[in-house]
């Protein structure tokens, strides 16, 4: 039997990702607030490579769940905005790596204070024993999927 305890019209509102849209809506508005030319999807990318910089494109389509001609497209851009650049591999020159740029270092703490500042207002008046609950289930949701 299985356990799905979601009525049909719940079921469709929990796998587009409610919460998830909602979050990024709003971090998106901090940012353009704060006179960042930057979106979401850019800042998904350098958030990866502030985590660990110098990845390849590849790396960064596993890493961030979008496909190559997304990524290419997303790392053009923060190319043109002097944000990242790209460095042939030494051991396979097809292969480039993606590092930030001074400008895109500048911008991280700024950038994950608006972050942080999203997820508070996000989870305020939720107790953090719901939130480690709610963190495991995705987690075995997303384990069950990939």
């Amino acid at each position: 039997m299985p356990n799905n305890q979601f009525k049909k019209g719940e079921l469709y509102s929990f796998i587009t990702g409610k919460a998830s849209t909602a979050i990024a809506r709003r971090l998106q508005k901090k940012f353009n607030n704060a006179g960042l030319n930057l979106t979401i999807e850019q800042w998904s990318v350098l958030y990866q490579l502030w985590k660990e910089d110098g990845k390849s494109q590849q790396e960064l389509c596993n890493a961030t769940f979008r496909d190559k001609p997304s990524i290419t497209r997303l790392v053009d851009n923060l190319e043109k905005l002097q944000l990242v650049k790209r460095i042939p591999a030494d051991n396979d020159r097809r292969i480039n790596l993606i590092f930030l740029t001074r400008q895109a270092q500048k911008l991280q703490e700024e950038t994950m204070g608006l972050a942080e500042e999203t997820l508070n207002e996000a989870l305020d008046g939720v107790p953090a024993d719901r939130v480690d609950i709610c963190k495991e289930v995705l987690k075995v949701v997303y384990d069950n999927l990939k």
